[in-house]
């Protein structure tokens, strides 16, 4: 989906159309979770800090997100795709991966499908969706970015090497800021430079993952869509409009993000033995720690006195402007049979 929590509240108010709108944070506090198009003219992107974001379009207008809306429309969306194929594998909210090999419905060919669905996305909603199409997952998502917005992009077997070696690095899907700075640093700037590197190399330079890097510059992905993903966490936070210094402040708040978790598993019926503790000073620096325990987290004092353990078992040394807190390492019930799965040709 294109821009899709910020399209979907210029959709929902037609005032706020053609404007800069960002969802989350505020003007002084948190973070950018969405931008428009508009707003992503001035440089504006997710994740950004409400300040900066407000110090690059001074006439931005901050929007609180709607998750329950957004949801409700992601649903409709997930429902057109399963018009067209039960091989659905969900990346987020507005995002996912459809095989469509062996599609319910719809002409023979994935180009004509892709376009079909956009338009009843649109028909449907009123929002616009971008789709990339190939022969492979991350040869799809690659694909997705090229003609944003409202547009489709195809790579078929006989174009994709020549597309991924005019490719830069910082934008093939599974190379990350961090890694894309230092395959710069190493002139590695195209898909072709990266091309000429041999996979011994790329493991040593980057372990596992350099495995992966040197398969995708060859167009290679042997990853099937999965439709149904075991969650692995689940996790609640609070920015804060003001630092916070002091230990009693911390732990106030603490205790209020404790609950919104609790009450989060126990509606997603989860038993985890991993707690996460998460925070950010005035300046980004994050930090974590986690707390392994034998058995469960089979209450919310448990959780409580554990989360506790962890937040005094810092020295902060700024202000906090964040405080999380996730369970995971999820205790799977032993009486749970696998499921045989059927896909209608």
């Amino acid at each position: 989906m294109d821009a899709f929590f910020a399209s979907v509240e210029q959709i929902d108010k037609p005032e706020l159309r053609c404007k800069t709108v960002v969802v989350g944070g505020s003007r002084e506090r948190g973070e950018v979770a969405a931008a428009s198009y508009e707003a992503r003219k001035y440089g504006i992107h997710s994740a950004m800090s409400s300040k900066l974001a407000k110090l690059k379009c001074p006439g931005l207008i901050f929007i609180k997100p709607r998750f329950d809306r957004y949801k409700e429309i992601s649903h409709k969306i997930r429902e057109i795709f399963f018009e067209y194929t039960d091989l659905v594998e969900p990346l987020s909210l507005d995002e996912a991966f459809l095989d469509v090999t062996y599609a319910k419905k719809g002409k023979p060919s994935a180009t004509l499908i892709a376009t079909e669905i956009r338009k009843q996305i649109n028909r449907d909603t009123g929002l616009t969706t971008s789709a990339g199409v190939s022969y492979n997952k991350f040869l799809a998502k690659t694909a997705s970015d090229v003609n944003k917005p409202d547009g489709i992009f195809v790579t078929t077997p006989e174009q994709a090497q020549d597309f991924l070696d005019k490719l830069e690095v910082r934008k093939f899907f599974g190379i990350g800021k961090v890694t894309a700075e230092k395959l710069n640093k190493m002139g590695i700037w195209y898909g072709c430079d990266l091309n000429k590197i041999s996979r011994f190399e790329l493991i040593r330079l980057f372990g596992k993952a350099g495995n992966y890097y040197y398969e995708i510059c060859h167009g290679e992905d042997p990853r099937q869509v999965e439709p149904f993903h075991e969650r692995k966490s689940v996790g609640a936070e609070q920015t804060f409009m003001t630092d916070l210094y002091q230990s009693d402040e911390l732990e106030e708040e603490l205790l209020k993000i404790s609950e919104l978790l609790w009450n989060r598993s126990l509606k997603a019926e989860i038993k985890a033995k991993t707690l996460t503790l998460k925070f950010k000073y005035t300046d980004f620096e994050q930090h974590t720690r986690s707390k392994t325990i034998s058995g469960w987290f089979s209450s919310n004092d448990l959780l409580v006195s554990e989360a506790k353990d962890l937040l005094h078992s810092y020295n902060f040394a700024k202000g906090i402007r964040l405080l999380g807190l996730t369970f995971s390492n999820f205790i799977c019930e032993e009486n749970r049979e696998p499921v045989q799965l059927t896909i209608e040709f």
